[in-house]
């Protein structure tokens, strides 16, 4: 490990022992030099707080991984336009970052961590902006898209169906970010639920959370009619074009949306692919969308649909964990590639899971490192 990257990860081990102090402080010593900048933030910092943490937590952990810190960082100069960033907001958040790592990393602070943090700083800055500033020239940064369906089914359930005013180009298993005209400057990320349409719609699974301010906006106080926006499309969880290998594709809860997706890219592009798809559910009523996923298993021989309920038993549904009952529907699972979407807990336990099956990690694909970003 080259020593300018061992200084950074030990100094930035410091703020992770503290990350809501840290972000604290970091967000005063930014707004106290440039009030202006306030404007671009959402009213409620807390969610802030934790996306910043959690994306300078890639930017520093990814510096021994130079090919996936520049797919990070070209993605998150992408992002940002939608907020209005620009290159010359980057040196006020460079002052503020080194500022709180000086008192956060007071014990291990030298003039070297300092030329190193900073060189480390501007180069991804240099990265984030030259991203935005290329994206300009062919996308908006963000695109305005029409509610024309609205479809609730739980309480706190709803699928919407989207037409954005201008072609969205995106690729199945990624996600964009939202953002409700009844929360103005607060974005959320969805991940879309279908492959490209001729229409150009789109489809979103969302899950209204308690305190969740975009959510609760889009499952109970948005309809057929409304606008809302959307940012890039972002992530990379989607399917290798070069592999022809059968596909292992599981998703808990609205986990469903972008492996959904994944299986109708799939099956349009090769008819004669196997794809396996296990859809994730506490109980047999939050099998929200499996009418839709039979509609699909009728029509291509090829897909086998398969539900799996953790809490009751259900009609035509294994009953137990993901992890538990994949021995009983994979056969030689090390010629899958697999793909996985859900909870946290649900994403890890399966990823293990299939490890000990024996799928290579190579080959296994989830999108846990950009929640959140």
């Amino acid at each position: 490990m080259p020593p300018e990257t061992r200084v950074i990860k030990e100094c930035f081990a410091r703020l992770e022992a503290d990350p809501a102090g840290a972000t604290s402080y970091f967000y005063g010593r930014l707004f106290a030099a440039r009030p202006r900048l306030r404007t671009l933030f959402p009213p409620a910092m807390g969610g802030q707080h934790d996306r910043f943490f959690h994306a300078l937590s890639r930017i520093v952990w990814s510096q021994d991984n130079p090919e996936e810190l520049a797919r990070h960082l070209e993605g998150l100069g992408r992002g940002h336009r939608k907020y209005g960033v620009l290159r010359e907001h980057y040196p006020a958040v460079e002052e503020a970052l080194t500022a709180t790592l000086r008192a956060f990393a007071a014990d291990v602070w030298t003039a070297e961590t300092e030329a190193a943090w900073r060189a480390a700083y501007r180069s991804a800055a240099d990265a984030m902006a030259a991203a935005a500033e290329r994206d300009a020239a062919s996308a908006p940064p963000w695109w305005v898209a029409e509610v024309v369906r609205h479809e609730r089914r739980a309480f706190d359930l709803a699928v919407l169906t989207l037409r954005p005013e201008r072609p969205l180009p995106f690729a199945p298993g990624q996600h964009v970010s939202v953002q409700s005209a009844r929360w103005p400057r607060i974005w959320r990320p969805y991940s879309i639920a279908n492959a490209p349409r001729r229409d150009g719609t789109i489809c979103l699974h969302v899950r209204a959370h308690p305190a969740g301010w975009v959510s609760g906006a889009l499952v109970r106080h948005t309809g057929p009619g409304d606008s809302v926006l959307l940012g890039p499309p972002d992530g990379a969880m989607t399917l290798d074009p070069e592999s022809g290998r059968p596909l292992l594709l599981i998703g808990g809860g609205t986990g469903l949306a972008p492996v959904k997706a994944l299986a109708e890219q799939a099956l349009a592009s090769d008819p004669c692919r196997d794809v396996l798809l296990v859809a994730a559910a506490r109980t047999e009523s939050a099998l929200y969308d499996l009418p839709a996923l039979r509609h699909l298993e009728s029509a291509h021989a090829r897909l086998q649909v398969v539900p799996v309920v953790s809490r009751e038993p259900a009609a035509g549904a294994l009953a137990g964990r993901v992890p538990d009952v994949l021995p009983q529907l994979l056969d030689g699972a090390g010629g899958h590639d697999a793909y996985v979407a859900g909870p946290a807990p649900l994403v890890r336990a399966t990823v293990a899971a299939l490890q000990r099956l024996g799928v290579p990690l190579t080959r296994v694909h989830h999108d846990l490192l950009t929640a959140g970003d």
